[in-house]
């Protein structure tokens, strides 16, 4: 598993692509935060805050973690290496946590820009240092489970895709569903008390407690269940390709 790790960690850096999405990601951040006339810029909000980027970047997640995943078995697949892969001793399940683990990291350090944004935050408090860390260092946590499910949700639809184009689209779309489309189904309170079983199926409300400082152990429990099931789907239907 760790050479598996360590292998995909090498092709995501050793080609610029990690380097190229790390500053894509962290551009787009900074520029609804900074310039653009928007809800998020932290100028026009007026407070010493980065709720703003917490809403956010779930947003560009849903983009970025596709990319970043979808090549882990698609690729695979389509230049022919998988069926190498398949006579080497290795577990499959090595094979789909040492793949999981690289795009969980590349993921986590797209956040390591963003604190820069928080000591600019911090400076301009009025007065200096006049930010909630309690909710900020939550909201942290938060994206990084978050970002551990999306990339979950992305090497499932890698496992199920024949190309890269068709696991991004998957998992773009699957990422969208999970954090956004169950919410929003559930919104509209057609199932009755059923609706706040569907909200909790989603991944917004479960974001949402991190993001007001609350670390709850049902909604890293929830995360944890999620990241198994789409590991444990995706290790079954790579075993089928073998």
């Amino acid at each position: 598993m760790i050479a598996i790790f360590k292998k995909e960690l090498w092709s995501y850096f050793g080609n610029w692509s990690a380097w190229i999405i790390i500053a894509a990601f962290s551009l787009i951040a900074t520029l609804f935060l900074f310039f653009f006339d928007n809800d998020s810029n932290i100028f026009e909000i007026g407070m010493a805050s980065l709720q703003s980027y917490f809403v956010l970047v779930p947003w560009l997640l849903m983009f970025i973690i596709p990319a970043l995943s979808m090549k882990t078995f698609a690729e695979e697949q389509q230049t022919g290496t998988l069926n190498w892969l398949f006579s080497q001793p290795l577990k499959i399940s090595d094979l789909v946590l040492g793949k999981f683990l690289s795009v969980w990291v590349v993921g986590i350090l797209c956040l390591i820009p963003s604190l820069i944004y928080l000591y600019t935050v911090y400076a301009l408090g009025v007065p200096e240092g006049n930010i909630d860390l309690g909710m900020t260092f939550g909201s942290y946590i938060g994206l990084i489970i978050l970002i551990a499910a999306f990339s979950g949700v992305g090497i499932l639809a890698s496992s199920l895709s024949q190309n890269q184009i068709m696991a991004y689209l998957l998992g773009v779309f699957m990422c969208f569903i999970m954090y956004f489309g169950i919410e929003q189904l559930a919104s509209y309170k057609l199932l009755g008390g059923a609706d706040f079983i569907l909200q909790n199926v989603g991944f917004y409300q479960h974001f949402l407690g991190f993001t007001r400082g609350l670390i709850d152990f049902k909604d890293v429990a929830y995360f944890v269940l999620v990241i198994g099931i789409t590991l444990a789907l995706s290790n079954h239907f790579i075993n089928k390709k073998k």
